[in-house]
């Protein structure tokens, strides 16, 4: 699979499955509607698929020059690592404005998810590539799989 084509497909799956799971979570955790926890879900959600495929890009990229190929299970932690990192950061101010929390509030709450969505973007990454195979830049071919 072309990898820009694979990029945008792995992380609209991502997405659809988080926006399903985030808003009733936010809903019953801060007591908020569900319309309001499913409208922040879409914009946390519009915020990590861009994020993903940035993250994404820079990874691969990484990826292709290191001498060893395949994703390890370390590798796939770094992955999560970096993604879900990443990720935090830039959901802390949304977080705080929209629900009307505090930031550490906010903090709190990220760590939280961030629990879920490191196991979560683990087993989906590596769902994804059993499926579709690896991208180039872990196993030198398109069609590889593990």
């Amino acid at each position: 699979m072309h990898p820009v084509r694979r990029r945008i497909l792995q992380a609209i799956l991502y997405e659809l499955i988080a926006i399903a799971f985030v808003g009733p979570v936010l809903s019953l955790a801060f007591d908020k509607s569900q319309t309001s926890t499913f409208g922040l879900a879409v914009v946390l959600s519009t915020i990590a698929l861009t994020w993903n495929y940035v993250f994404n890009w820079l990874f691969e990229r990484w990826e292709s020059r290191q001498a060893v190929r395949g994703r390890s299970l370390a590798r796939r932690i770094a992955h999560g690592l970096g993604f879900e990192g990443g990720l935090v950061i830039l959901l802390l101010p949304v977080m705080s404005l929209w629900l009307d929390i505090s930031w550490m509030a906010a903090f709190i709450a990220n760590l939280g998810l961030l629990l879920f969505f490191f196991v979560y973007a683990i087993a989906f990454t590596w769902a994804f590539d059993r499926v579709f195979g690896l991208p180039a830049s872990a196993a030198g071919t398109d069609r590889a799989r593990e």
